[in-house]
């Protein structure tokens, strides 16, 4: 079975690829950089699964393929669940931007005490078939956010993440500690197990 990754950010495809292939999955793997003709969705959907599935359903369309995509971010307690789907693009930076993002949260936040810190990853995965099957599996990783960054593994927000039960920030973590909590690693594990059930079924 050949898959297309609808993501053009690198630290994702390779974080995608090791989930899927780790759960035995038995395919093929390419990314929307092996398809430069892919045009580029624009995510306008207010939650995680529907803007998952705008790039899915493009990314399948256009190529014939089986078409995995994610979309995930950061929600703030003290900022009502912000920046949500938003996360990505939240400073609007197009410099830096992982870590304007990141300085802007802190900022903004910037006077909310420690029990008061608290914030979740969500994370929506999806797979399209080219026979229209769509398969969705959601993952959730709480935990607390710190006042500066620790760690310099992971993207995004993992800097100042510490996730629940534990003492040290995502981005301190090994990429398979990671993987083991994470709000991407959960989505995917489950959607793989979807995945393998829809091709038994299929045979």
């Amino acid at each position: 079975m050949k898959f297309v990754l609808a993501t053009r950010n690198s630290h994702k495809a390779i974080e995608l690829k090791r989930i899927l292939e780790e759960l035995e999955i038995e395919c093929e793997l390419f990314t929307v950089a092996d398809f430069p003709g892919a045009t580029e969705v624009e995510e306008t959907e207010d939650t995680f699964e529907g803007n998952a599935l705008l790039k899915a359903r493009a990314l399948a369309k256009f190529t014939g393929l089986a078409a995995i995509a994610d979309d995930s971010g950061i929600c703030v307690d003290a900022l009502n669940g912000d920046p949500g789907v938003l996360s990505a693009r939240w400073s609007g930076a197009t410099e830096n931007v992982d870590r304007a993002n990141l300085e802007l949260v802190l900022e903004q936040i910037s006077e909310v005490e420690a029990a008061n810190r608290g914030a979740h990853f969500m994370c929506s995965a999806v797979a399209v078939f080219p026979d229209g099957t769509e398969l969705v599996a959601t993952g959730k990783m709480q935990g607390s956010l710190l006042r500066k960054p620790q760690g310099s593994n992971g993207f995004g927000y993992d800097p100042i993440f510490v996730p629940t039960g534990f003492t040290k920030t995502t981005a301190e973590m090994s990429a398979s500690e990671k993987d083991a909590i994470s709000h991407r690693g959960i989505a995917l594990k489950e959607l793989a197990h979807q995945i393998s059930e829809f091709l038994s079924s299929t045979r």
